[in-house]
């Protein structure tokens, strides 16, 4: 029989973790008698009141089987035959989708160079000009990540400043918010500060990677865009028949703040490991530590005696860039043994 103790901790992903325990209670409290299919059932009708405590009362959630999805039925709502999303080119729907978003909506990507995977209004401007030339697929929306791909948090007048300019250019804003409770944690605000107030116009919010099993949600935050939704996870392959047990994760997490600690416990444990080697002669860091990820440059043998002994990917092979990943069930004993061994490792280079 396979248990955890046969693996040790991953510094890869905050995927390869576990389920909350109180996720997993609130799945086995759903799992009682029968409830009608296709969230017609109590469970989907919390989690709905649950997002709009947390988003507004305009919000609308779906939710779907993962971020993917989310993505793509979210740029779905707001897409036309013609038209293109600009986004970073280290987006996750430009570089980790295999090409889903192009596949199932006839999309054209636009990926803009970012030093640190933020879109700035100056990186947008000039890819407007476009805009009524018939020659060209037509700017509809613009698409960031939060917390980035490369960990780093927009705050929440970043995204107004990016909100408000796709608006004035008759453009939308969609969010992969795969890590958002990372952002709000770490920039102490909720996460409705960085979406519904900050002009966000769609949302695809994460829970698989802070607790949860397998839920993710489309949040529509402007209700004209909300029509098609139904009908686009339906066609998207998005809609469980067993609504219920995506919901009720959905709803544990935004219960008690659950959402709160679990991202905030996972960035504390990035910046425990961060802090734990940046002394060391030869490791720098490429970005600055603003979620549960570290992404540091560490010499080429140190990396292949680690790889020997923990998951954690390569993040660029060139600069001997790797990127660590903490999770929610991250303890300080975790992070204390890997920098005792990263240390121990990059020592033995010198």
């Amino acid at each position: 029989m396979l248990t955890s103790t046969l693996f040790p901790k991953s510094f890869a992903s905050d995927n390869h973790a576990g389920v909350h325990p109180k996720v997993l209670a609130a799945i086995a409290d759903a799992n009682t008698g029968d409830a009608p299919a296709y969230g017609t059932d109590p469970w989907t009708a919390a989690m709905e009141e649950a997002f709009r405590e947390h988003f507004g009362g305009q919000a609308t959630a779906y939710p779907v089987f993962n971020g993917t999805g989310a993505n793509v039925v979210a740029l779905g709502l707001a897409l036309r035959p013609y038209d293109s999303v600009l986004c970073p080119v280290t987006a996750h729907i430009n570089t980790h989708e295999c090409g889903a978003a192009e596949r199932v909506l006839g999309a054209k990507l636009v990926p803009l160079p970012t030093d640190d995977g933020k879109l700035t209004v100056d990186a947008v401007r000039g890819h407007l000009s476009v805009l009524g030339n018939t020659q060209y697929a037509q700017p509809r929306v613009i698409s960031i990540s939060q917390v980035t791909e490369c960990g780093t948090a927009y705050t929440a007048d970043e995204i107004a400043e990016l909100a408000d300019f796709a608006h004035a250019h008759g453009l939308f804003l969609h969010m992969d918010g795969a890590r958002l409770a990372n952002a709000a944690a770490e920039l102490g605000c909720s996460m409705r500060a960085l979406t519904t107030d900050a002009g966000v116009d769609l949302l695809s919010f994460g829970g698989t990677k802070n607790g949860a099993m397998g839920a993710e949600a489309l949040v529509v935050l402007r209700p004209e865009l909300d029509g098609p939704a139904l009908f686009l996870r339906k066609q998207g392959m998005q809609l469980a028949s067993k609504m219920r047990f995506v919901s009720a994760q959905l709803t544990a997490l935004l219960t008690d703040e659950l959402w709160h600690a679990n991202a905030a416990h996972a960035n504390a444990m990035a910046h425990r490991l961060a802090d734990g080697v940046t002394d060391l002669p030869g490791v720098s860091l490429r970005y600055p530590v603003q979620s549960n990820a570290v992404f540091p440059a560490l010499p080429e043998k140190a990396i292949a005696d680690l790889q020997q002994r923990y998951l954690f990917h390569m993040w660029d092979e060139t600069e001997n860039v790797v990127r660590w990943v903490t999770s929610f069930d991250t303890t300080p004993d975790h992070v204390d043994t890997f920098v005792a061994d990263i240390r121990t490792a990059v020592k033995a280079c010198s």
